[in-house]
């Protein structure tokens, strides 16, 4: 750690110099004006930019663990600057940068996910050509997915082995404390909004929401990193067989990408914090998360054996075993009804003269704004109305019932053909065609810690995709995740990539 310290001071002296003098300037006439709370926050704030000049994954740390915060601030605290997290994000990419440039040596990583995400960031470049409200919604959506590309080549570039675990116990940790905060919603705190009120087994209850402020999102992110935890237990559980079976690795140890981690040494983490965030995805009451949980496990089985026909009859006996259990009412009522109530009113036909009522209100307003989307896709088939315009061309396209947008179609797929048109969404289904492809590759590939790694990302993309048929999770900061994990993507693919050329020269000598 002394080594590490020295070294970051060495590149980044003057600068740490200059801002700790400045900090400790502002600190002397700030704090005798700020209440306490106000100069704590002042303090931590200043530490946290003086430990991101030094290492710019502190910047990292503290924006995950801050964006998700946003929707909760804005609400209830608002002398707190909503946006927190954006300042070490700008901070730490900017000393990124100032660190490549003072080196006089800038790495663009060669990663296969590079040009699908700069081919759909051209493509909604393109859309805002004749957007409907450029400046307000245009631009900040079109922010986001800088900041993912950006994140993308940080985290790609910064990542080490060493570094591995850190990272994981960011994710988990703000995974972990969100979770506690929305099973305190749920069953401890006694009351909450009442919009939010369920009855389970004739009890009330409030969903979780965490710091989201909405059940929904909340749901879709707990919902990826519990994807991403279950992925790397199941990855070790059969390890543990393999080697109780007597299989001998046919990756050399010294190749690991995290030598110093064992798979075993995780395990009394990772479980122990998948439970919790179990038991907040059941608490958020979201059908979708539900879903998007349930085809992550699906397609995460079927990566777990190094055979996927093996992995193929696995779901089916996990298909055929939960048909089981519904066919004779061993499944709990409560969720079994949230799953399956809202089939009566799906339809595929126009909304408009469909009488509401409070059993049926969210499903058709969820099929109106879907209309709406449809609507703006036709009218602006190549093109759409501008990325991020969904909410401001909605006025125009919006049904006689229902004049409010809600800020999206709760369906991205509709939501991006509507706002980028044919070839925005052509892009976009690319990109995430390449990232599942690239992780599918790493699973059948790699070993021990980082194959665990891959098969929870690639649950994670799965949740994604599939919660994404019935909301939009770019919502909340959780847009940070995503680039960060796509940057640990690339880390697993250039390991797998360097360890498989290792590998080669091993069994050549």
């Amino acid at each position: 750690m002394d080594r590490v310290l020295s070294r970051a001071l060495a590149w980044n002296g003057p600068l740490v110099t200059s801002l700790a003098l400045t900090l400790a300037f502002l600190a002397g006439l700030l704090l005798i004006r700020l209440t306490p709370v106000g100069g704590v926050l002042f303090v931590g704030l200043a530490v946290g930019g003086v430990a991101t000049v030094i290492e710019p994954l502190a910047g990292l740390a503290a924006a995950l663990f801050l964006g998700p915060l946003w929707a909760y601030l804005r609400a209830e605290v608002p002398q707190v600057p909503a946006q927190i997290a954006q300042v070490f994000v700008a901070l730490a990419l900017a000393v990124w940068l100032a660190q490549g440039l003072a080196r006089r040596k800038f790495r663009i990583p060669r990663s296969p996910l590079l040009l699908p995400l700069l081919i759909f960031l051209g493509t909604a470049l393109v859309s805002l050509w004749n957007a409907v409200e450029l400046p307000v919604y245009g631009v900040p959506e079109l922010i986001k997915w800088v900041q993912i590309l950006l994140l993308f080549l940080f985290v790609s570039d910064r990542l080490t082995p060493r570094h591995l675990p850190w990272l994981f116990g960011v994710l988990l940790v703000t995974g972990l404390f969100q979770a506690s905060v929305g099973m305190w919603q749920f069953g401890l705190r006694g009351e909450g909004p009442e919009h939010f009120a369920i009855l389970v087994l004739g009890e009330r209850f409030y969903r979780a929401y965490g710091t989201f402020e909405q059940p929904n999102p909340y749901a879709g992110y707990v919902g990826m990193m519990l994807s991403l935890a279950v992925g790397m237990v199941i990855e070790m559980i059969r390890g543990k067989v393999t080697r109780r079976q007597g299989d001998k690795e046919t990756f050399p140890l010294s190749l690991s990408p995290c030598p110093r981690v064992s798979m075993s040494s995780c395990l009394p983490v990772l479980l122990p914090v998948s439970i919790a965030l179990g038991a907040a995805l059941l608490m958020s009451w979201s059908r979708g998360a539900w879903l998007g949980f349930g085809a992550a496990v699906t397609v995460m089985v079927v990566a777990l054996p190094r055979r996927t026909r093996w992995g193929l009859l696995l779901v089916a006996v996990i298909v055929v075993g939960g048909l089981g259990l519904y066919a004779t009412g061993l499944l709990p009522a409560p969720v079994v009804a949230r799953l399956t109530d809202f089939a009566q009113d799906v339809r595929f036909e126009d909304v408009r003269g469909v009488g509401i009522n409070d059993a049926n209100y969210a499903i058709i307003e969820r099929l109106a704004h879907w209309q709406a989307a449809l609507e703006m896709f036709r009218y602006n088939l190549w093109t759409g109305v501008g990325f991020g315009c969904y909410e401001p061309a909605y006025r125009d396209f919006a049904l006689i019932n229902w004049p409010i947008a809600l800020g999206h179609a709760h369906n991205y797929y509709l939501n991006i053909a509507a706002e980028t048109g044919i070839i925005g969404l052509a892009a976009y289904l690319l990109l995430w065609g390449a990232v599942f492809w690239q992780t599918w590759r790493v699973t059948r590939c790699a070993e021990g810690l980082l194959r665990g790694v891959a098969i929870g990302l690639l649950g994670t993309w799965t949740h994604l995709a599939v919660h994404h048929f019935l909301d939009n999770l770019y919502v909340n900061n959780v847009h940070l995740y995503i680039g960060v994990l796509l940057g640990l993507l690339a880390f697993a693919i250039e390991r797998t990539r360097v360890a498989g050329q290792q590998r080669t020269e091993t069994y050549d000598r």
